[in-house]
């Protein structure tokens, strides 16, 4: 048992925590020791949830205190400031989220040992929902539970009242938690190992599809969204690259659990979509947007799924019907159905949607790049994905490759660009590979000079090719990089001198003409 608040090894340790990294890996170490005999999905939610509920008490302490000052300053009654600080219009108006008085973290730590840490959470997070109906039903009431340690939850709480970095280094509430929120999926994806990859994509992955799509202005669709750490890296890169207007960002997850992880992990980043994001149900069968058109599409599903429920009289399937053993070409298709005219799509598939010519999966793919849809083909390098060794490429569509002036993009008709990266990431760990800034700038950086009017595009030996739908079509659509990609030349060896070789040649070149004779 971890020993009370101010004594234990993770205090002290987080007393002297100078970076959020420390900080992190400290509350992992803790939070890592309620374990116990929970299941490991439910492990998580817990954690994660707790995150996020301090991220809403922070957030609103940040907010009254600075409510309390401004006030103060202007000089206003006392009793006036009093009914300021609880109206929740004074909150939710600019954004914040309303906690009423039982969910705030300073309510629940100095409640949590005498009540029981389990109720008070699990009434907190109710009370969080019946106030603010954006929350509703994305908060778990789990912690008044028999298998969950009640002293070492107690505990956590105490722990997790210090993680609080407002004002440090230009930090505020709303910044550290999102942080906190991103490395602790990410530790819960490689601690799953291959279930781990149900829920997340990998960082570097979702990095290269928001960087080849570069999403400025405009509505993304995930149909796959898992916990949402595409989501929320789109929503970032547009904030980060424009001023002119916001992401709208829309995802669909299967998995209630993972579903509410979506919905924390996007409010946490300050990403509000409410209503319509991430809501629950199979996109493939059970399509949630069924108007929407996004301007941009990020997905990675799951590889090579069978018995997905196909019905053939879906009018998604506008290049043909996919095969009901595999729902690849499904999910390329569903996505082509929910791009806007201009759209562009990243799509995460198993190598065999490139190279297989069985039935509709070769017929699909040769309809598809008649169309002039496929834009570009990255051939990805393996150990990226925690839960398959399946070897796995991406995909980028675009519903118009013409010339626009407006966007200052080339005219790309009837040609597709194929890059080979499967030699690039660095290995981290075992068995984990991650592409880093350097392969990610390659990458992206020779699509977009690609698309751009403005950048130059060359062909690059083992690296890149641009080549010609009818290229394409002579190789019977097969759409694998290697087979467009020129090598490098390279230079022939020095021959080797071998004495014996010599003399063989020395005879054949004088035999029959009497000058030197063997013995």
């Amino acid at each position: 048992m971890l020993a009370r608040k101010g004594t234990s090894v993770e205090h002290r340790e987080l007393l002297g925590a100078s970076t959020l990294k420390e900080l992190q890996a400290v509350v992992w170490r803790a939070a890592d020791r309620l374990r116990g005999s929970m299941d490991p999905s439910q492990y998580k939610e817990l954690l994660l949830s707790l995150v996020f509920l301090k991220h809403l008490s922070d957030t609103f302490d940040e907010r009254r205190n600075d409510l309390v000052e401004r006030l103060v300053d202007e000089g206003v009654p006392r009793e006036r400031v009093g009914i300021t600080l609880e109206d929740p219009d004074t909150y939710t108006d600019v954004g914040v989220f309303w906690i009423p008085e039982t969910a705030r973290w300073s309510w629940i730590a100095a409640n949590a040992r005498g009540k029981g840490a389990g109720s008070v959470l699990d009434a907190a997070m109710n009370a969080v929902m019946q106030s603010n109906t954006a929350l509703a039903g994305v908060l778990p009431r789990v912690f008044d539970r028999d298998n969950i340690d009640q002293i070492r939850l107690a505990e956590l709480i105490d722990l997790l009242g210090g993680v609080r970095l407002g004002g440090a280094a230009g930090r505020s509430a709303r910044d550290a938690p999102g942080e906190l929120f991103e490395y602790l999926l990410e530790n819960f994806a490689r601690a799953e190992g291959m279930r781990g990859g149900e829920f997340h994509t990998p960082p570097s992955v979702g990095r290269l599809m928001v960087e080849m799509l570069a999403p400025q202005v405009g509505r993304v669709y995930d149909p796959v969204c898992g916990s949402a750490s595409t989501l929320v890296q789109a929503a970032k890169f547009g904030a980060t690259n424009s001023d002119e207007g916001r992401i709208s960002v829309y995802g669909q997850e299967i998995n209630e659990r993972t579903w509410r992880l979506a919905r924390m992990n996007l409010t946490v980043h300050g990403v509000r979509g409410d209503d319509h994001i991430a809501l629950r149900g199979n996109s493939l069968v059970d399509d949630r947007f069924p108007g929407l058109r996004a301007d941009f599409v990020m997905a990675h599903p799951p590889f090579n799924i069978s018995d997905w429920g196909r019905d053939v009289a879906d009018p998604h399937w506008k290049y043909g019907v996919p095969p009901a053993n595999n729902a690849n070409f499904a999910w390329l298709q569903h996505v082509v159905a929910k791009l806007s005219d201009q759209g562009t799509a990243a799509v995460v598939l198993a190598n065999s949607s490139i190279s297989s010519v069985r039935g509709a999966e070769g017929e699909i793919r040769r309809a598809m790049v008649e169309d002039d849809l496929v834009a570009c083909i990255v051939a990805l390098p393996p150990q990226l994905f925690r839960n398959t060794r399946i070897p796995a490429c991406l995909w980028i569509l675009a519903m118009d490759k013409s010339g626009q002036t407006t966007k200052r993009l080339a005219d790309r008709r009837g040609q597709i660009l194929f890059i080979d990266a499967h030699g690039m990431g660095t290995v981290v760990g075992k068995r984990e590979r991650v592409l880093t800034g350097d392969d990610l700038a390659r990458i992206a950086g020779v699509y977009l000079a690609w698309r751009n009017t403005e950048s130059h595009y060359a062909d690059e030996p083992d690296f890149c090719f641009s080549a010609s739908v009818a290229a394409v079509r002579e190789h019977d659509y097969t759409l694998v990089p290697g087979l467009y990609i020129e090598p490098a030349r390279r230079s022939s060896p020095e021959p080797t001198l071998d004495p014996a070789s010599l003399m063989r040649d020395l005879y054949s070149i004088f035999d029959g003409q009497g000058s030197l004779q063997k013995d």
